[in-house]
């Protein structure tokens, strides 16, 4: 099927044809790109949320418990859900699709998981691409699950308008430890497991990093769920509804639309100059001797560094 066949057919709601354009865009292909392209004015539309937080915090289930709630409301949902990715096949290992079974068998529902390639961030370079396509599809709703790399799990923000953070009573230690930057991202905070003992106190220390944070507009709300029994959901999406209708009609809406794009811009142009830059220091060879030279204690890995970085720039300006 041709780029724009799959424009076409994607934008009038064909799961087959948004299949195939989201592995092209996966790809990071000449035909995903032209994909991404043509469906861009296309998007805007839906709502994308991101869903972050440490391993073990019940995120799978959060995020089929929102998929459900968003459903009884009359929203359709895509969903993509970031897997760690095999170390052998650089594939996702599928975890989440296996525990979201459920939500397969809905018409409303596109579920799509990716391996998140050893992205420190928990998302793989081509979620936001991910995401688009699904927005141009047509889907009322976009949930991106990610890996739970924990606070290192900033990228979410690039790919998503409204940021959920979760962290559970048992995650005291992972609550104090946080850094700014998480805390920063998140639009609404989540207490999950809140039927376990020290769920009040979770909150607490939530808000007290809140009051140490530096002041913005819009003032994150702190809530309690039971994912499992879908307890505070109807709380949890009318927040983020919230959130939503303070990113159309605020007067930081602009704003807001403007960090985001920079962001994204940003976080594309860092991983493609990553990528570039180690693909032609592999294919000249500088790569392994700079790593025989520090190895052998010869260089040091810092000035190794600014000679691959001299190499590469010369390499493009030859170009």
């Amino acid at each position: 099927m041709q780029p724009t066949e799959l424009i076409e057919r994607v934008a009038a709601g064909d799961r087959r044809a948004l299949a195939r354009a989201i592995t092209h865009v996966e790809a990071d292909n000449a035909a995903g790109r032209e994909v991404l392209a043509g469906l861009y004015a296309r998007t805007g539309r839906a709502q994308t949320i991101g869903i972050t937080g440490s391993a073990g915090v019940g995120k799978s289930t959060l995020v089929a418990a929102l998929a459900r709630e968003e459903r009884r409301r009359g929203r359709t949902v895509g969903i993509v859900a970031v897997d760690p990715s095999s170390p052998f096949s650089h594939g996702a290992i599928l975890g989440d699709r296996i525990r979201m079974q459920d939500l397969t068998a809905d018409g409303g529902v596109f579920m799509r998981s990716m391996a998140s390639r050893g992205n420190l961030g928990g998302l793989a370079e081509t979620a936001s691409g991910v995401v688009d396509v699904m927005d141009a599809a047509g889907y009322d709703v976009v949930i991106v699950e990610t890996v739970g790399a924990g606070q290192d799990e900033v990228e979410v923000a690039t790919a998503t308008q409204t940021t959920v953070l979760v962290t559970t009573p048992a995650g005291g230690d992972d609550v104090q430890s946080m850094k700014a930057g998480l805390m920063e991202i998140a639009q609404v905070m989540v207490v999950n497991k809140a039927d376990i003992a020290g769920a009040e106190t979770a909150a607490m220390q939530l808000r007290a990093l809140l009051a140490i944070a530096p002041a913005r507009a819009w003032e994150p709300p702190i809530l309690m769920t039971v994912a499992r029994n879908n307890e505070g959901l109807d709380a949890l999406v009318d927040k983020i509804d919230a959130h939503q209708d303070y990113l159309r009609t605020s007067g930081h809406a602009d704003e807001e639309r403007r960090a985001l794009a920079e962001a994204q811009i940003v976080s594309l142009a860092r991983a493609a100059l990553h990528r570039q830059a180690l693909e032609t220091a592999q294919g000249e060879g500088i790569l392994a001797a700079l790593v025989d030279e520090v190895a052998a204690r010869r260089q040091d890995p810092r000035a190794a560094a600014g000679v691959l970085l001299e190499a590469v720039r010369k390499h493009w300006g030859r170009g």
